[in-house]
């Protein structure tokens, strides 16, 4: 385990963020996570890196705040929190983001307080979050077990069996092997997901269509000169990185107001702390208009409005229902897994997937079409029986996902 743990960190560092000599480096962490943080910090230090930077979180410290804290502080950000992602990220640190939280971590936490901070963070960091956005520096999402996420996972089991269990299913799903070598399996990983964008850029569809027997009746239009992206991407400098390990999806933006219909979320969502289960979408010009969920309402309610961006699509990604992490038959209760077992949908903040869009500012990616907001949420969508028809600008419908699969 000692090996494969140590194969899967110097992963991140070489493909997820291919960390550059001399290139500062920042961990985001759990302090749940720190012995593997670590080993991280051991394979940026070894990949030349300048420094690096620990970014330590904590689930329970961050709910004591939120329900013990004095109410004016969910409204403002200590300015040295600002400064630290804000100067950092104009330095063009590669940054490494473990997500491990409790998916449960902040029930009964008043959602108001969550959304204040959330705005009040999102402003404050702007900076920071419009680089990472626009690929301005290399950035990773990883995950890695904490006791309180694999024992949702794996309720059956003691602690550390849902642990174990849950580090192999994490290490799995991101290729890390035994008797292989991780950053050649992600090479030949990214060069597949490639030809399907080379396929999807081909083609230039107009819109999309969405239908399956959840009830989901979207059409989703795209904008002019689209650019279908996915496996590794680059920064604005050129250099590629990984954004999401693991990573099965090829995604795109759609046109903010050209958005129309239904959409049935297919697994739950952590949110804030929080589950939110069975829940759907009306959408009219792209506005969602109307929310319904069975569990966790008031908390998906609360994060559509954190500004007016929230409410509007950022993000269409397609993942085939058999993708090995779909494959797996697992309930992650963790965004970055799920919504690579699954098609999903992001509402908020949009990836400039256009072919000029990595030169282009926030203000003119907004006149092209592209969502801005300082939200920016993935939720899944995919069934087996998912069908999606690419209508093309001459009308023609091309078959785009079959019974939950890619047609081609």
């Amino acid at each position: 385990m000692e090996q494969k743990l140590k194969k899967y960190a110097s992963l991140l560092i070489k493909v997820g963020l291919n960390v550059q000599k001399g290139q500062p480096v920042v961990i985001s962490s759990p302090v749940d996570c720190a012995d593997f943080a670590r080993i991280c910090a051991e394979e940026a230090y070894n990949a030349g890196c300048r420094e690096v930077y620990m970014n330590w979180t904590d689930d329970q410290i961050a709910r004591m705040k939120y329900l013990k804290g004095a109410d004016e502080i969910f409204d403002t950000v200590p300015q040295w929190r600002a400064d630290f992602f804000n100067s950092v990220s104009a330095e063009g640190a590669a940054w490494l983001s473990i997500y491990s939280e409790d998916p449960e971590a902040m029930n009964g936490v008043d959602p108001d307080r969550i959304r204040r901070s959330s705005i009040a963070s999102g402003k404050a960091i702007k900076p920071y979050r419009d680089r990472q956005m626009l690929n301005f520096f290399p950035w990773c999402i990883a995950s890695v077990p904490t006791a309180a996420w694999a024992k949702t996972v794996f309720p059956d089991v003691s602690e550390d069996e849902a642990m174990e269990m849950l580090w192999d299913a994490i290490l799995d799903a991101s290729r890390v092997f035994d008797n292989s070598d991780p950053v050649r399996e992600w090479e030949v990983h990214c060069s597949n997901l490639s030809e399907r964008v080379r396929i999807l850029n081909e083609y230039n569809f107009d819109c999309l269509e969405y239908k399956n027997s959840l009830g989901t009746d979207l059409t989703i239009k795209l904008p002019e000169d689209h650019l279908w992206m996915g496996g590794s991407e680059e920064t604005q400098d050129g250099r590629t990185f990984c954004a999401n390990i693991p990573t099965e999806e090829v995604f795109c933006a759609p046109v903010k107001t050209g958005v129309d219909g239904i959409v049935y979320a297919s697994k739950p969502l952590v949110i804030n702390g929080n589950i939110v289960d069975n829940f759907s979408f009306k959408l009219e010009k792209g506005k969602i208009v109307d929310v319904q969920a069975e569990t966790g309402l008031e908390f998906l309610k609360s994060a559509i409005a954190v500004d007016e961006g929230a409410s509007y699509l950022g993000e269409v990604a397609l993942v085939p229902y058999h993708s090995p992490i779909s494959q797996s038959g697992l309930l992650f209760y963790n965004t970055l897994f799920d919504e690579n077992a699954s098609c999903h949908l992001a509402f908020g903040e949009g990836y400039p997937c256009l072919k000029d869009g990595a030169g282009l500012s926030r203000e003119e990616l907004s006149k092209r079409g592209i969502n801005d907001s300082i939200m920016h949420e993935d939720f899944m969508i995919g069934t087996p029986d998912l069908s999606i028809i690419g209508v093309t600008k001459d009308g023609q419908r091309i078959p785009v996902f079959t019974d939950g699969d890619f047609a081609f």
